[in-house]
């Protein structure tokens, strides 16, 4: 995957203007890691760091093997025996940290509110446990979630890891189908749903979807439904013998403690499936012991997570940064974790940054995705609010483009706030690459570099590594704790997906990525979503950042196209900035934008000026759907789509499969 001369100029060109950003002063001073020494610890005993940081979490019995490595297969704290539960809820209940709200909720119709001290959370987790043992789930069973974001969420989660049953978090947006096939490979024993959810004031029918898939589940003994939206406005339909109230069910349970299960570390804590695959779903098994050390030491580190702080990561719970962020990492720290239903945009466009004011955020976590829609509807919407409780900024979910980070840097941070820009995975379970504050000069648009104990390299098609500004294929080349152990039921395809091309000792991440001169990591994307143009590799990252960088365009999404001579063409989606009118000599001013900015190779051959572009309910752009659209496939799933009706708009002004410059 090396870079041609021309272009290797071109990128070691644009990593040397990068303008960098220390650390605002005195934040050093004051950040909870101060040693720069640990990283060359890490890496010359990484078995002892990692030790070191598991004795932070609570143990019922002593592991006998920090790491026993059989490549590809890999265990840690081997013979240890703790409890996710525990170390989440029960350790936080002495002294002041028993009344501290672990938990604040807001759902998506304004005024909706719940806060959970710990106390709260150790009585509601505890009856859940209970209840979930009086429908019949044992250690070793699994359970399916499919809610929308509401306490009960993580209650339930933190209820099965308390008995040692295996949970799977199904995101509320997934169809029945979907959901069937998700409950069928995990052959889930009990489900857990709602009677609906709220998105953008419209309501999201679970139990209805719910009831669809149940239908061929036969795995599925109990349901048990929180009531959400009132069974009087929206009632919704309750088989005999199977189906029971949450809150019935709770009430039903007559003791006040589950005692936490001692559980081995490499106990499966729980299955997550990753988004928009065809045929089979890929059932990601992540174990107790070491994901909890991962999540637990890159929140404390990466957030710099204070006593006092209040910590919102805005990911669903559905997705992996949810399980990492919202719930496990921040609990196991003792932190105060936000909770939003809705959307960034409901009621106005103003939401998140009035949660951020009235609740006092002080650390923020979201994705590229929702800063480029923020600054597509302009800087007002946040300048309206008081944001001076914020002191750090992160950035989650795919690469982010300097300019995007500059304007949150600017508008949101008010140039006084860290940004740690992050990069990891659903199979990482844990942030890998990612600055720390107060150690790190960050770079727009860079990840930095690897967290302590972390060895990841960037190679070319026969696994050497490449030199200062060539793009090759991410890899990691020695195993950390919270790495997700196999594929749930099909061990074989986990090892051919991420250990075959290198061989077992190495994992291959499917990423593309460069390194600058100082050793930072600049991310690239997918592999799948590097062109090939006329023998040139360009990352659509990169392009889609010059597009961006146009004072006319809010978001931008690239993908390939055929073309009779280059092979691959260039076609560029863009949604204009609020104000700004599509013209035909506005898309011809992109291209040569682009070209200015990149190369001449990088000129885009099409460019469509769209209204939306195609996104997840968690604001990732669909770009598989315009490379289906483009190559004249059928569209694929769509069920993970905000709003449907935006690839009909798409395909309406779409002008065909073939490259037309």
């Amino acid at each position: 995957m090396a870079t041609t001369d021309n272009q290797s100029e071109s990128v070691v060109h644009i990593l040397t203007e990068t303008r960098r950003y220390p650390p605002p002063q005195g934040f050093a001073e004051q950040a909870n890691l101060r040693d720069p020494g640990v990283y060359e610890r890490a890496r010359e005993d990484p078995e002892t760091f990692w030790a070191s940081v598991a004795e932070e979490l609570h143990w019922d019995q002593p592991w006998d093997r920090v790491m026993n490595w059989t490549p590809p297969t890999v265990e840690w704290f081997t013979g240890g025996k703790l409890n996710a539960s525990y170390n989440c809820v029960d350790r936080h209940l002495d002294g002041a940290q028993r009344t501290k709200p672990a938990i604040v909720w807001e759902g998506e119709p304004p005024g909706e509110e719940r806060t959970l001290t710990y106390e709260d959370l150790y009585r509601e987790v505890n009856r859940a446990a209970l209840m979930l043992r009086s429908l019949g789930v044992e250690k070793g069973d699994r359970v399916s979630i499919y809610l929308p974001m509401v306490p009960e969420l993580p209650i339930a989660m933190l209820a099965c890891a308390r008995i040692g049953a295996t949970h799977s978090v199904v995101f509320g947006g997934f169809s029945p189908d979907s959901l069937a096939d998700r409950i069928n490979d995990g052959e889930a024993k009990v489900l857990i749903t709602a009677d609906g959810g709220y998105r953008r004031g419209k309501v999201v029918p679970l139990k209805e979807n719910a009831d669809k898939a149940l239908e061929k589940t036969p795995s599925v003994r109990k349901v048990v439904t929180v009531e959400r939206l009132g069974r009087d406005k929206y009632p919704v339909n309750m088989l005999e013998n199977r189906d029971i109230w949450w809150h019935e069910a709770m009430a039903s349970v007559t003791e006040s403690e589950c005692p936490p299960e001692p559980l081995d570390a490499e106990h499966p804590l729980y299955t997550l499936y990753t988004s928009g695959t065809t045929g089979k779903p890929k059932g990601l098994l992540h174990t107790t012991g070491g994901y909890l050390v991962g999540t637990y030491l890159t929140t404390k580190w990466v957030f710099d997570l204070k006593e006092d702080d209040i910590y919102w990561c805005t990911a669903d719970i559905g997705w992996v940064t949810g399980h990492s962020y919202v719930v496990y990492g921040p609990l196991a720290n003792g932190a105060t974790t936000v909770m939003y239903e809705g959307t960034p945009d409901y009621p106005d466009k103003d939401r998140f940054w009035d949660i951020v004011e009235r609740r006092k955020v002080s650390v923020l976590y979201t994705a590229p995705t929702a800063i480029r829609g923020f600054m597509g509807w302009g800087a007002e919407y946040a300048d309206k609010h008081d944001l001076s409780s914020l002191r750090l900024l992160g950035s989650v979910g795919e690469p982010i483009n300097p300019e995007a980070w500059v304007w949150y840097h600017e508008h949101i941070g008010r140039e006084r706030c860290p940004i740690v820009d992050t990069w990891w995975q659903t199979e990482t379970g844990m942030i890998l690459i990612s600055p720390l504050p107060g150690l790190t000069t960050t770079k727009p648009g860079s990840a930095t570099i690897p967290l302590p104990g972390i060895e990841p390299d960037i190679v070319d098609d026969h696994g050497n590594s490449v030199g200062v500004g060539q793009d090759g294929y991410l890899v990691l080349k020695r195993p950390w704790p919270s790495i997700a152990r196999s594929i749930w039921g099909d061990p074989e395809r986990y090892v051919a997906q991420y250990f075959s091309k290198y061989g077992p000792e190495v994992y291959v991440t499917g990423d593309g990525a460069r390194r600058d001169e100082e050793g930072y990591y600049w991310l690239m994307g997918r592999v799948d979503d590097v062109l090939n143009v006329a023998g040139h590799r360009l990352g659509t990252m990169e392009l889609e950042s010059a597009l961006v960088s146009h004072e006319a365009v809010a978001e931008a999404a690239v993908i390939g196209i055929p073309h009779s001579v280059k092979g691959q063409g260039i076609a560029a989606f863009c949604r204009l900035r609020s104000g700004i009118e599509p013209r035909d000599d506005l898309r011809q001013q992109l291209r040569e934008h682009v070209a200015k900015k990149v190369g001449s190779i990088a000129r885009p051959d099409n460019v469509y000026l769209v209204a939306e572009l195609p996104k997840t309910r968690s604001a990732k752009i669909m770009r598989r759907l315009l490379r289906d659209i483009a190559e004249g496939k059928v569209v694929g799933d769509t069920t993970t789509l905000t709003d449907p009706a935006v690839l009909e708009d798409i395909k309406r002004n779409y002008g065909g499969a073939e490259a037309t410059e």
